[in-house]
């Protein structure tokens, strides 16, 4: 290397065992030489490069050095779809969630109760989903069973919900279910357009497992030529490795801010409980949503990086609110589709839209959105 004003320095992250097929798809970071040099500068964004020869080895990674101007940079696609699973290719929750919940009654032997459309579109109503709320208000209307203490009822209220969940993961794998009406061929669609689809199998309510078997539904050439990130993809992505710590450790202020953070998160829960056993009222605090929404920017990133497309030419299909705050946060354009559980949301940073196809989300359409 010459000089500092007549070179460029290119760090590019290649797992080892990867460095047969190096040139396939390389993540790297450019800038000119300087006394500041932090990762804030860095590009995450996976692009093509051709490299000289020559090149550095260290143990983890790989780092080229290369002379400004001799990088050849492939057009990369002006336009990739990323897809969430819950809400999006299925809406689980309106074709199983009643039938879900009266199997869990059967299974617990409560016979007496059961949910009949009406029924449970007005516990819906009245509850704004808060399926807790849900048990709750419908119990409280045609009684709690006689051999429950009155103490016992958040946790007979739990085990209701944890038979539900494994009903529903069960409708959900089964062959019977469903993919939303349009939703294949939009995936379809933007394959053939050369459009890089990824689907993200680790966002959402259900497990990476139930979500992986959602997306076999869209059949066997439709899988091959998307990419699926799951939470294995996503560790194994550059920003994975920076951010969350795999594969490079994370610095010890880090660690304690996370830590520091867990705990507070812990102590409010804990004073919020007693305040409402003395009021007599039920508190629930989501402690885990800030971690929550980490997992889904990583997820975003990482979709990114394999869709090899910067993060602003990405547009995520979302059915959670949950998918659109992290869009929003990297500055992802997003475009909700909405489900049952989102029909009266709002959405004030995304483009809302009620399915797939006609007047709804086409891949047409999607290129007429205004994006950056």
């Amino acid at each position: 290397m010459e000089t500092a004003s007549s070179s460029t320095v290119v760090f590019s992250f290649v797992p080892l065992s990867s460095l047969n097929n190096y040139n396939r798809c390389l993540y790297d970071s450019s800038l000119r030489i300087n006394s500041n040099l932090n990762f804030s500068n860095f590009h995450l964004g996976p692009r093509h490069y051709s490299f000289p020869r020559k090149f550095l080895l260290s143990t983890r990674f790989t780092a080229f050095c290369a002379p400004a101007g001799s990088l050849n940079q492939d057009p990369s696609p002006e336009l990739a779809v990323l897809l969430e699973v819950d809400g999006v290719l299925m809406d689980a929750y309106r074709l199983g969630n009643r039938q879900a919940f009266n199997i869990a009654f059967q299974k617990l032997g409560l016979d007496c109760a059961n949910w009949t459309e009406p029924i449970y579109l007005d516990l819906v109503r009245k509850s704004a989903g808060d399926e807790e709320r849900m048990l709750a208000l419908y119990f409280n209307r045609i009684g709690w069973p006689t051999s429950l203490p009155t103490t016992e009822k958040r946790s007979f209220i739990k085990s209701v919900l944890r038979e539900k969940k494994m009903a529903l993961d069960e409708f959900v794998s089964s062959k019977d279910s469903p993919l939303r009406p349009g939703a294949q061929d939009f995936v379809d669609n933007a394959l053939k357009e050369g459009i890089p689809v990824v689907i993200l199998t680790s966002c959402g309510k259900s497990e990476e497992k139930i979500s992986r078997s959602v997306v076999d539904k869209l059949g066997h050439d439709i899988i091959s030529k998307a990419k699926i990130v799951g939470t294995e993809e996503v560790e194994k992505s550059l920003y994975g490795q920076l951010a969350l710590g795999q594969g490079i450790s994370s610095g010890l202020d880090e660690q304690l801010a996370k830590e520091a953070r867990k705990a507070a998160s812990a102590e409010k829960l804990r004073i919020a409980e007693e305040v409402a056993t003395l009021l007599k009222l039920r508190v629930d605090i989501d402690t885990s949503s800030s971690e929550s929404l980490e997992k889904i920017v990583a997820a975003l990133r990482a979709g990114a990086e394999y869709a090899e497309v910067p993060v602003n030419r990405c547009v995520l299909i979302a059915g959670s609110k949950s998918g659109v705050a992290a869009a929003e946060r990297i500055g992802m354009p997003c475009v909700v589709v909405r489900s049952s559980l989102t029909s009266r949301a709002e959405f004030p940073s995304a483009k809302a839209m009620d399915g797939f196809g006609g007047a709804d989300l086409t891949i047409s359409r999607l290129r007429q959105m205004q994006i950056p």
